[in-house]
């Protein structure tokens, strides 16, 4: 059962990653592993347990010797890991999914034309890096995923030619993991990060920027020799029976977005997971919005019982999968095994996340991520050595938000951005992989590099 957990994961994940030619959900298949792990771990608990394979099992029967029996085994996974792990997970489902109702009430209230109607220039290159770097700061601001969903929708209305604009989407996606990478609210990742405690807010900012940054200005700088001329704009109908004034738009554009930075601020004061200051933003949000439409006639659709409708609720699912199945890994001791077998086979944090962040082009950084925190447990403040990488803002969990926000970007499935933008304007895996991998590439390397010194010169 130790082996046929491993196989369901991997069958699973090339389900996942053959999405499209399966014409199979991601989240069915995520839903499916996520499920499917736990049974086999708790059916081969007895074969796993007396191996020795878990050290979650070693620590609690060392403490319970009482419980050494197969009913202990089973009351273990059932009663104790699962809830465990359901806790975690769900401090990470919540967050997602008070973030995305926020940002999609912004967006149906049009708050985001404020922004997009002072875009004015038709020239490639200039447009290229002015929504490059709003993309860099919105992703920050809010996240990656849904700053690529706006970003794309706003594409729409700025470039009419299609393989332009898929030019110009997947160059969102670079500055939006980029840009999610430096930000504990930026990135799937960073938020599993900083949830975690791995990560605090003042240093992911401070020590990750500037490599995030370099890795997003490379590109655009090499583009800037290569591409030319305009950009040709589509004539658009204004949208009739959006109920909302411009006052309303800006008011809800300016709340959603201090909601969403609040959320920083709440758990530094009061200690409490970020999860709640998430709900809380959404409660405030969700209030002002009835009140400015309770006096209105044909107002129903942009009420959050309405807009809730239009939320991702499949992006949560397939979280919920995928972190459910590396729960099991990680309890059942499969990510133990890996992690011992990268200190061995790299022996540096510096290699061991470069590699995270190559495969996590392959394959969602959301699991690499959830692995490597299961793999690594966070070490004693006064830890030295080669321990002291894996401390509470630590040079190895500093990296791997780098690593695994932006390594995604070399494939346009590697990240939940990449997979956004394929899924909405219909971008062909091939022509990725020979327009933009490359480009990727080199920032993902150049941000590496530049963190890498950055870490040499503050250590001497």
């Amino acid at each position: 059962m130790f082996i046929l957990m491993v196989v369901i994961f991997v069958l699973g994940y090339t389900a996942i990653a053959l999405e499209h030619p399966l014409k199979i959900d991601k989240a069915a298949s995520a839903l499916f592993i996520g499920t499917a792990t736990w049974v086999a771990y708790i059916f081969g608990a007895f074969d796993i347990f007396t191996q020795g394979f878990s050290p979650a099992w070693n620590e609690f029967v060392a403490s319970n010797p009482h419980e050494n029996t197969h009913e202990g085994m089973i009351h273990f996974i059932g009663h104790n890991q699962v809830i465990h792990h359901l806790g975690e997970i769900g401090e990470i489902l919540f967050f997602l999914l008070g973030a995305m109702t926020i940002v999609e009430i912004v967006d149906q209230h049009e708050g985001f034309k404020a922004i997009t109607d002072k875009i004015k220039t038709t020239k490639k290159v200039k447009l290229l890096w002015i929504l490059s770097f709003i993309t860099f700061f919105m992703s920050a601001a809010l996240d990656n995923l849904t700053t690529t969903i706006v970003m794309v929708a706003l594409l729409r209305k700025l470039i009419e030619d299609k393989q332009t604009r898929w030019f110009f989407a997947s160059m969102v996606v670079l500055a939006a993991n980029a840009g999610g990478a430096w930000s504990p609210i930026g990135d799937v990742t960073t938020i599993m990060l900083w949830i975690g405690g791995q990560v605090t807010t003042v240093s992911i900012i401070t020590q990750v920027i500037l490599p995030s940054l370099v890795c997003m200005i490379v590109p655009l700088a090499l583009l800037s020799f290569t591409m030319k001329g305009n950009v040709k704009r589509p004539q658009i109908e204004e949208d009739e029976g959006v109920n909302t004034s411009q006052g309303e738009r800006n008011l809800l554009l300016v709340m959603g977005v201090l909601g969403l930075l609040f959320v920083p601020v709440f758990k530094t004061v009061t200690h409490l997971p970020p999860y709640m200051g998430m709900l809380l933003s959404l409660a405030i949000l969700w209030i002002t919005t009835e009140i400015i439409h309770k006096k209105k006639e044909e107002s129903n659709k942009l009420t959050v019982t309405n807009i809730l409708q239009k939320v991702d609720v499949p992006t949560v699912l397939f979280f919920l999968g995928i972190l459910s199945a590396v729960a099991a890994l990680q309890s059942a001791g499969q990510l133990h095994i890996l992690a011992q077998f990268l200190d061995e086979q790299l022996g540096s944090v510096f290699a061991i996340d470069l590699a995270i962040g190559v495969l996590s082009s392959i394959v969602d950084n959301v699991p690499l991520v959830a692995g490597a925190m299961g793999m690594y447990p966070i070490a004693d403040p006064a830890a030295t050595g080669y321990l002291a990488n894996f401390v509470q803002d630590g040079v190895f969990w500093e990296f791997l938000a780098y690593t695994a926000g932006t390594g995604g970007s070399m494939l346009i499935i590697g990240s939940a951005a990449g997979v956004a933008a394929m899924g909405l304007e219909k971008i062909d895996f091939i022509w990725y992989l020979k327009r933009i991998s490359l480009l990727a590439l080199l920032g993902y390397v150049a941000g590496a590099a530049v963190y890498y010194l950055q870490h040499i010169l503050m250590a001497g």
